[in-house]
């Protein structure tokens, strides 16, 4: 690869079809807002510019925007059947014990009922108990503080999947 161009996987999502970009968009992160404004910034000429562009369409999204990103997200403990990308990013619960699985249940229930959504973390790499210490520490914060915490999550995994999206593999 010459200094100038573009990394072979980057160049491949730039050239795809507007609406294969939004459909490979939308499995990184199902907020349409945060899609539609990667959508718009490309062809992106660096990785880094693409995770640039996601940090900022994060920091730009409004609380439906973000509850809208939340939904695409399973449980933490019961990633969705069929979907490579959960199953993957919550290895650290595969492991884990059945009381562990059943603590994480019942903290991800008292979670949602106090703030309206799933306990969203940025999973890859974390044990089930270092996730489990995270949803008891969060479960104490305000909803405000929770929603900029979200929003930090959600960013760190929107940066691992499209990561992957464009890997020149």
């Amino acid at each position: 690869m010459t200094p100038n161009s573009t990394p072979p996987g980057l160049a491949r999502f730039n050239a795809l079809e507007e609406h294969a970009a939004r459909a490979a968009l939308h499995e990184v992160c199902a907020s349409t807002a945060w899609v539609e404004r990667l959508l718009v910034a490309r062809p992106y000429a660096t990785v880094d510019a693409l995770h640039q562009a996601s940090d900022a369409a994060m920091a730009g999204l409004t609380a439906d925007d973000l509850a809208e990103a939340m939904a695409g997200h399973p449980p933490i403990g019961r990633p969705r059947p069929g979907d490579p990308a959960s199953a993957r990013e919550q290895r650290g619960m595969a492991g884990a014990s059945e009381e562990l699985k059943a603590e994480m249940l019942e903290l991800n229930l008292a979670y949602q009922e106090k703030f309206g959504h799933v306990f969203l973390i940025c999973a890859t790499g974390r044990t089930g108990e270092q996730m489990r210490d995270a949803v008891k520490e969060r479960i104490g914060n305000a909803p405000e503080q929770e929603r900029e915490i979200v929003r930090a999550e959600l960013g760190k995994i929107n940066r691992i999947r499209l990561a992957r999206l464009v890997d020149d593999d």
